[in-house]
Formats: C-alpha cells, sequence, structure tokens
C-alpha cells in the first residue's frame, strides 16, 4: 500500500490501517482445545434450551446459526449442533497472545473486542515497510502461536479496513487501496457499512438506498435532515472519507455481568441468591481492571422476554461483592414480581472513575 500525499476527495490517505478480526473465535478456541470437536458444528453459549449463542463455528454458520441468536432456534436449524459452555479465561488468555504480536509492530493498537483490533503501522515499530506485508506477518505469527487463523483488512482509513477484513473469511487478507476505494464502497450493501443497523438499513431501503452508489446520490442536507448528525457521517463514509484515529487508549465505560437461567425464577429469595452470584462475578472484573464506579443497573427479563432496567447513583465508588449484592436486592425490591417469571438478572457497575493508583485502564485484548 503505498504511502503518498494522494487524496480522495480531499481526505489524505497516508495513513497504513490494518483491520484484524480473528475467525469464529471463541468456537475456533473450544474446537482447538477439544479436537473432538473438529469440523463439527459448535456453539458457544447456554443450553440448547434457553441461552444465546455467544459464537458459532463456521460449521454452524452453514446450517444458518449465527451469534447473538437463541439457542433454542439455533438448535432446530442445526439439530445435531454442539452447545459448548463459555470460557472467558481462555478467551482472554488468546487475547493477550495476540495483543503482544500486535505491539510488536506498532503502539497504536485499538481493541475492539477480545477478537478484533485496529493497527496503525503508517510508521511501524519493525517488519516490511508496506502494510500488507505486515498483515501477512501477523496472520502468519498469530497461527503459529495460537493455532487460531485470522483474517485482515488493510486501507487508508477505519471503516474501509473493517469492511475488508470481512470480504474473504475465514483466514483472508484484503486490501482496498485508496484509488479502488470509490468503486469498492459504491458496491457494498448498504447494510455492510459499519454504523448502519438494521433499523436504518430498513428505513433506507424504503427510501430507494441499497448500496453505497444509491447513498452517494443523496445531498449531505438531506441526510442530515432524515438521519440527525448521523447523516452527515453516512455522507463521508461514501466518499471515502473516515478520519477517526486509531486509538490504543479506550476508557471502558462500564463492568457488567448477567445470567439466563436454565428454569424460570419464581421465588424472590431464588433471585437473590443468583444476584449473590451475580455481584461476585462483577466485584472479580472491577478488581482485574482495578476499577469502581457509583452507579449500579439492575437488569431483569421476563419469561415472555419483556426486558426492564432500575439503577441507583451513589456519592461514593462500589466495587466490592457485598455492597454490590445489597443494592442490587433493594433494586430488585422495587420490581413488580407478582405472577412473573423471570429469566435472566444481570448487574452493571458503570460511572467508573479513576482507578485508585489513578490512570486509565484501556481493555484488555
Amino acid at each position: 500500500m503505498n504511502g503518498d500525499n494522494s487524496a480522495i476527495n480531499g481526505t489524505p490517505t497516508l495513513r497504513k490501517i490494518i483491520h484484524v478480526d480473528m475467525d469464529a473465535f471463541f468456537a475456533s478456541v473450544e474446537q482447538r482445545d477439544n479436537p473432538e470437536l473438529r469440523g463439527k458444528p459448535v456453539a458457544v453459549g447456554g443450553s440448547r434450551e434457553r441461552g444465546v449463542v455467544a459464537a458459532a463455528s463456521y460449521e454452524a454458520r452453514k446450517w444458518g446459526v449465527r451469534s447473538a441468536m437463541p439457542s433454542a432456534h439455533a438448535y432446530r436449524l442445526c439439530p445435531h449442533l454442539i452447545f459448548v459452555k463459555p470460557r472467558f479465561e481462555a478467551y482472554k488468555a488468546v487475547s493477550r497472545q495476540i495483543r503482544r504480536i500486535f505491539l510488536d509492530y506498532t503502539p497504536l493498537v485499538e481493541p475492539l473486542s477480545l477478537d478484533e483490533a485496529y493497527l496503525d503501522v503508517t510508521t511501524p515499530l519493525m517488519g516490511p515497510p508496506s502494510a500488507t506485508l505486515i498483515a501477512r506477518e501477523i496472520k502468519r505469527r498469530i497461527f503459529e502461536e495460537t493455532g487460531l487463523t485470522a483474517s485482515a483488512g488493510i486501507s487508508y482509513n477505519k471503516f474501509l479496513a473493517k469492511v475488508a477484513s470481512d470480504v474473504q473469511k475465514p483466514n483472508g487478507l484484503t486490501l482496498v487501496k485508496p484509488e479502488e476505494a470509490l468503486d469498492f464502497i459504491y458496491q457494498l450493501p448498504i447494510e455492510r457499512f459499519y454504523g448502519i443497523g438494521k433499523v436504518t438499513a430498513e428505513k433506507m431501503h424504503s427510501l430507494g438506498i441499497r448500496s453505497g452508489a444509491d447513498l452517494r446520490d443523496w445531498p449531505e442536507e438531506k441526510l442530515i435532515r432524515l438521519f440527525g448528525k448521523s447523516g452527515r457521517y453516512y455522507y463521508k463514509l461514501v466518499q471515502g472519507i473516515d478520519e477517526r484515529p486509531v486509538t490504543p487508549d479506550r476508557v471502558r465505560k462500564s463492568v457488567g455481568a448477567e445470567t439466563t437461567f436454565s428454569h424460570n425464577l419464581l421465588r424472590l429469595e431464588a433471585m437473590q441468591g443468583e444476584l449473590e452470584a451475580i455481584a461476585e462475578e462483577v466485584a472479580r472484573d472491577l478488581d482485574r481492571l482495578n476499577q469502581k464506579g457509583r452507579t449500579l443497573t439492575l437488569k431483569v427479563k421476563f419469561s415472555d422476554f419483556v426486558q426492564i432496567t432500575r439503577s441507583t447513583t451513589l456519592p461514593q465508588p462500589i466495587w466490592q461483592a457485598p455492597e454490590l449484592h445489597r443494592l442490587g436486592c433493594e433494586l430488585l425490591e422495587g420490581v413488580d414480581l407478582e405472577e412473573k417469571e423471570v429469566r435472566l438478572l444481570g448487574l452493571t457497575v458503570s460511572n467508573l472513575g479513576e482507578p485508585p493508583g489513578g490512570g486509565q485502564l484501556s481493555i484488555p485484548f
């Protein structure tokens, strides 16, 4: 990828951005660690009766199984689907390995989650002076050191790099050169635009906007009128403009945990007992991240999938399990539970303050 001063619609193309996305990460870790799962449709998540799919192997995806899908629906699509309970500590350990590889090439690593990150390799610390060759080297090292495959997208901005990483999955590598960017964007289905969700896509479809080429024909003022400030963002994207920097120190906004139960809960005492375990999990994560917060939010999902939240904000930070449990129970007592069955409970601590030692922590990768 070149690093000259050429521009598209006035946007400098000096930057070299790589987006690395692990392939079916959670499921791939499970298949790596358990040879009996290899080549089989695997779903990481809750039980097939009541949970939600957190990740699906590529064998499962052939049957239509996707992440965030109710497990019962996934099982109907693929009756021989194998459900595996998530092992987040194992995924975090692999994620740390991968991040160490990234940091060999650049300090500008922005993790989006455990399994994907942006890298700005405009001025690499080591390796060839080519973003494409660096991406190939990173993919090779990830496979050699973890036994897992990753896909990478390379371009001059974050939007294009992220979309490109999904073009040739799994184990793919796609480069979008500056001179190719507009043609690449124009042929994209509108659903592939990062930041355009299902509801916005449906609204755009109703307006006749189904691709980047369709979006290109809409003036900025009209997009802003229809979509608010997001309209300006869409207008810039379709011109190949995305000036967001790769930011290595993303600040965490909340820490939480939730549990979907194998059987609906009817008794308040049982719910309070489950909240204790959830509070302990949140407290462990707060301790690991060296964080405290002042707002606690209780999440309750009933058997009919209606969901409510209740929050309280305190003058002093909270982080210890007994206090989280006590406050969670107080919030639960304020919920109308009469003749209702509870399917899920969760606790989230937000309004995070400075960690006790000062400074801020980035999301682990």
